[in-house]
């Protein structure tokens, strides 16, 4: 890929599925360079028809989020216009003029259709009087009291002046087609504290949501799911804990589904342990709780060792659960029974991003090796069938490759897996070992346009999943507490070690970046070791003292992950860990890469990373993109995303240049 090959990135969101399973709605959105914004539309999907293709449903100027009505006739989803908020609108489903339902300051999401289809529900930011005017000046509102450790998030900002609630609009075609006002919201919560991922009952009197409610909220990380009511009478009543951490509950749920004919509900959620902070390598599973008893205790359905859920898929289909799992690089699709019995449907090299069930269809959203995401429908028995081309632009410029899977065994004997990406052309090639975020996460089989772009440049890329990573069981994520930068960094070396195995791989020009954890990685490898030519360390976390305190999980992240450096023993364990207390071992020449917005891995890090280099006469670059957060990578505007790249890409050009230039230039 080229830099600006981003703009061929089109991406489905999670799918909605008729009732009759004749259709899927999908939106697909893309970076947009000429509008420096993610721009796209909802798109009809046929199922059952192979000769029927993808028809554009809505042409907004981006359009996200569907959901259809129960008689399959409307699709409620969110539309944000140029440089505007998402509000939420209808649209028929076979097509039409969309209609709005909303004008919320902050903007509108996840909306829902009632069981009957006469109400929509959907979430929205309430914000203090006087706070985040569309034309106020920020200097004009009056100071922020902070009195609680948490007071903001990354991409967010701050969230106690504008806590998230639930509202619902009445719904119909006849009263709102043509109305020149609004319909009035009315809200189902309030207060302070707010909610989230709002599912109506079946029966459509109530909905249930996840909230922090309970006492210990500001020092925990716990969550419950809470049942609302839907046609409160006055005010608002406080949400029902469904699972109460008052009384003992020790989960994080993170997603809720009542279960469309059974009296329970299906929960997404890690246990936390007795003190609702032990979130380290803390996999997520499938409970089931029962509904209307307050005294029930939720059954976890899946190994807390073995399986790890993403939060983002939770549908149901014939009484079972589907749910997607992490393992080595794939993001499965799973169906989960009652009884806790698992069955693989779609599997390989699949990475399952969402899920939509209807009319005896499931269908999936999914990326590849050469694919962004595509949309699919699970075969009956097992596996998937693709629907959309949606990376053809992307294809037909030549520009995408196919990486290797490689597995070695680190210093001590443990099994390590990853990729290698090789560019086109004979070896040997300058490679770059490239490190991933987390630490509890995982580099997946799907289509990576970081690795593409080096590839394309003429680099080989070398990355995978040290220990420390998600994917490979709870013991594979544990065994970094208290052991940053020891068997990671072995891992690492051994999986590089392999890769230059290849003698079209130079291991004498090698080169290595990443960013979050992974830029900490980065950069506690250049204090051990001066093998590399040049160092990208980006957003990264570098100093875990200050760590605590400046960002948005510092009061409980470095704590629980290094120590806690406020006695003598704590701070020399915590210093053993610290790039920052080694920053003087450094020679290697450091691109810093951050965000003036990141409030997960703050600023401060990387301009001390910066100046410690350079007061030292190391050879070091500061990149600072303003307005961006920790997620510049892969969320940031576009042209940001593709000056990101054409930096990098000097950098290494500089550092770690491609002989044969044939590799990297681009012919067509």
């Amino acid at each position: 890929m080229l830099p600006t090959d981003i703009e061929f990135l089109r991406v489905p969101g999670p799918p909605a599925v008729g009732p009759d399973g004749t259709r899927a709605v999908v939106s697909v959105v893309r970076p947009r360079l000429s509008d420096d914004e993610y721009t796209g539309g909802l798109w009809t999907v046929p199922l059952g028809d192979e000769t029927a293709g993808p028809r554009r449903l809505t042409r907004g100027h981006r359009d996200t989020s569907p959901d259809v009505s129960a008689d399959g006739r409307w699709v409620a989803f969110l539309r944000a216009e140029p440089q505007g908020k998402p509000q939420v609108h209808v649209v028929e489903a076979t097509g039409g003029e969309p209609v709005r339902l909303t004008d919320v300051p902050l903007g509108a999401s996840s909306p829902r259709f009632s069981p009957d289809g006469s109400r929509i529900a959907y979430l929205a930011r309430v914000p203090e009087a006087g706070r985040y005017e569309p034309d106020g000046r920020p200097g004009a509102e009056p100071p922020r009291l902070v009195t609680e450790l948490r007071y903001r998030a990354d991409g967010v900002g701050f969230v106690r002046d504008r806590p998230q609630h639930l509202f619902v609009v009445e719904w119909s075609a006849g009263e709102h087609e043509n109305a020149d006002e609004l319909p009035h919201p009315l809200a189902l919560t309030s207060g302070d504290v707010g909610v989230g991922g709002a599912r109506w009952l079946p029966s459509g009197d109530g909905l249930v949501a996840t909230s922090a409610r309970h006492r210990d909220r500001e020092t925990d990380l716990r969550q419950d799911a809470v049942l609302i009511d839907a046609h409160p009478v006055g005010a608002p009543r406080p949400p029902a804990p469904l699972t109460d951490a008052d009384a003992g509950s020790t989960l994080d749920v993170e997603a809720v589904l009542p279960s469309a004919d059974g009296p329970w509900v299906w929960l997404l959620a890690s246990d936390l342990g007795p003190t609702g902070r032990d979130f380290v390598a803390a996999q997520v599973g499938l409970f089931r709780v029962a509904l209307g008893d307050p005294s029930a205790t939720p059954v976890r359905l899946t190994d807390p060792e073995s399986v790890d859920l993403l939060t983002s898929v939770l549908v149901e289909h014939e009484g079972s659960a589907l749910v997607a799992g992490e393992g080595r690089g794939a993001v499965s699709l799973l169906r989960v029974g009652t009884d806790g019995s698992l069955r693989t449907l779609v599997d390989s090299t699949a990475v399952v991003s969402g899920a939509a069930a209807g009319g005896g269809r499931i269908v999936v959203t999914a990326s590849t090796p050469t694919s962004t995401g595509d949309v699919f429908v699970v075969d009956a028995g097992g596996g998937a069938t693709a629907l959309t081309d949606l990376s053809a632009e992307l294809h037909a410029t030549g520009h995408v490759r196919l990486p290797v899977e490689i597995t070695t065994r680190s210093s001590d004997g443990y099994p390590v897996h990853g990729w290698v990406l090789r560019p086109d052309g004979a070896g040997p090639h300058p490679t770059i070992v490239m490190i991933h975020g987390g630490p509890f996460s995982q580099y997946t089989h799907g289509l990576f346009d970081e690795v593409q772009v080096l590839a394309q440049a003429g680099y080989a890329v070398v990355y995978g999943n040290p220990r420390g990573s998600s994917g490979y069981g709870a013991e594979h994520g544990r065994a970094l507490r208290g052991a940053f930068g020891t068997v990671d960094t072995e891992d690492v070396l051994a999986l590089l070690g392999r890769a230059l195995e290849d003698p079209d791989l130079d291991g004498g020009r090698v080169g290595v970046m990443g960013g979050s954890y992974g830029g900490y990685l980065t950069a506690w490898l250049t204090t051990r070791t001066d093998r590399f030519a040049a160092a990208i360390v980006e957003r990264g976390f570098l100093d875990p003292v200050s760590f605590v305190g400046s960002s948005d999980i510092g009061w409980f992240f470095g704590l629980d992950y290094l120590g806690d450096a406020a006695d003598e023993v704590g701070a020399a364990a915590v210093a053993a860990q610290s790039p920052m207390a080694h920053v003087g071992s450094v020679r290697t020449p450091t691109l810093v890469i951050h965000s003036e917005q990141d409030w997960r891995c703050p600023v401060e890090q990387g301009q001390r990373w910066f100046v410690e280099l350079k007061r030292r006469g190391v050879e070091a670059e500061l990149l600072l993109f303003p307005g961006e957060g920790h997620e510049l990578s892969r969320s940031g505007t576009p042209k940001h995303r593709q000056q990101r790249f054409e930096h990098i890409l000097h950098w290494w050009e500089r550092h770690l240049p491609v002989t044969d230039r044939s590799t990297s230039t681009p012919t067509g």
